[in-house]
């Protein structure tokens, strides 16, 4: 879905397909029959955005052979889809039965997360619409927090400034300008985007900034307009966006909402969880995730490990579907994402033109709220995009065809 900003330029939405992930270019192209379309179809769009999530397998696939790429870029016009931003994070592996701390291998101290990043960008070149010269990628940030020290962040500077090359020459050699953003996400070496700022002026290339992922920014309890303010201060290029909102527990020590959030501590995905920083005192024995902020590394060990101080609100890294917030006596962080979004699309010029809804967790859900069939996964994705498009339009923006 395309969008005219008051000031003459082009914002794009999209939804990100990792929600129905598939490893091979095979299993992509079986995206776009059914579940995309579908979605096209249900908004009445000739045009819908798709943020493609390609695992190793399938980039490969598509990078190697330009007849490949040529049929998916076909196969994305046939069926009223288009692609200008990709999602680099997981590698392979995200539709398993269990996927936790592996979405974070390999980091970018890792030779394969640049392979990988650099077939990304390629492919992308190759996949944007003739009218669109300007990509993006949100990537890992760096490496989970419990894996990094000096010689492996060493190394991961340097790929990413090996990275910026490649992507230099990529412009040169097709007049695509790739961008790739680093995803601040809760327990990772960039957990916010003040953690992101001096690796990326120190990198200082205009091609490598911050996807900025509003669930993220909550759970982290940062303040969207502080934190965007920051990045644009810093002059650290803002990628792109993805919308997404947090699980929200107001009052944590309550029996009932304590039974609610056990409903959300499921095997499939990390929901790291934050205590609100204003408290001033914790237990003995939580760990100290950022100055101020008490974390853990998943839901179920805030509820049972008395790690965090429960007389102030929770937030679990747990992307809840936009249109529809969890029953009392749990709510989502969608006001986030609005006081980020007026930020990010509401001012004079928009910081991105690149915003994403990616909830990722539809049959993660607790069983009573998981869409049942294709169909109503379908319709609660067209009511994300539709409140999203809603959002923006109110914002001053046009929908375009």
């Amino acid at each position: 879905m395309r969008f005219r900003h008051p000031d003459g330029s082009t914002v794009h939405l999209a939804y990100c397909t990792n929600v129905h992930p598939a490893e091979t270019l095979d299993g992509v192209l079986a995206q776009l029959r059914d579940h995309c379309e579908p979605v096209r179809r249900r908004l009445g769009r000739d045009r819908l955005g798709i943020g493609l999530w390609l695992a190793k397998d399938a980039a490969h696939a598509l990078v190697s052979d330009p007849s490949a790429l040529r049929g998916l870029r076909t196969e994305l016009d046939r069926r009223g889809l288009e692609v200008v931003t990709l999602n680099g994070f997981p590698y392979e592996g995200f539709g398993a039965e269990e996927v936790k701390y592996r979405v974070y291998k390999p980091d970018w101290a890792d030779p394969e997360r640049l392979d990988h990043t650099t077939s990304l960008a390629r492919v992308l070149a190759g996949l944007l619409p003739d009218d669109v010269t300007q990509g993006s990628v949100s990537t890992l940030p760096l490496a989970w927090r419990t894996a990094y020290d000096d010689d492996r962040a060493e190394t991961a500077r340097a790929a990413l400034r090996t990275l910026a090359e490649r992507l230099d020459a990529l412009q040169e050699l097709t007049g695509r300008d790739i961008r790739v953003g680093l995803e601040p996400e809760p327990g990772c070496t960039v957990e916010t985007t003040a953690d992101a700022i001096a690796p990326l002026t120190a990198i200082g290339h205009d091609r490598i900034g911050v996807c900025v992922d509003t669930c993220h920014l909550a759970t982290s309890f940062e303040d969207p307009h502080t934190a965007l303010d920051a990045l644009t201060e810093a002059r650290v290029p803002l990628v792109k966006s993805q919308l997404s909102a947090a699980l929200h527990a107001e009052h944590p020590h309550l029996p009932d909402v304590r039974e609610a959030l056990a409903a959300f501590d499921e095997p499939r995905f990390l929901h790291q969880t934050r205590a609100s920083p204003t408290l001033t005192s914790v237990p003995a024995g939580g760990a100290t995730i950022a100055a101020g902020l008490r974390g853990t590394d998943d839901l179920g060990e805030a509820l049972h490990s008395g790690a965090l101080p429960d007389a102030s609100p929770w937030r679990a890294h747990f992307h809840v579907p936009l249109h529809a917030a969890p029953a009392a006596p749990l709510t989502s962080t969608l006001p986030v994402l609005k006081a980020a979004l007026t930020r990010l699309v509401g001012g004079p010029h928009p910081l991105t033109a690149h915003l994403e809804v990616e909830t990722y967790t539809w049959q993660a859900l607790p069983a009573e709220l998981r869409p049942r069939g294709r169909s109503q996964l379908a319709d609660g994705i067209a009511a994300e995009l539709t409140l999203a498009r809603d959002l923006l339009t109110d914002l001053g923006l046009k929908e375009l065809p």
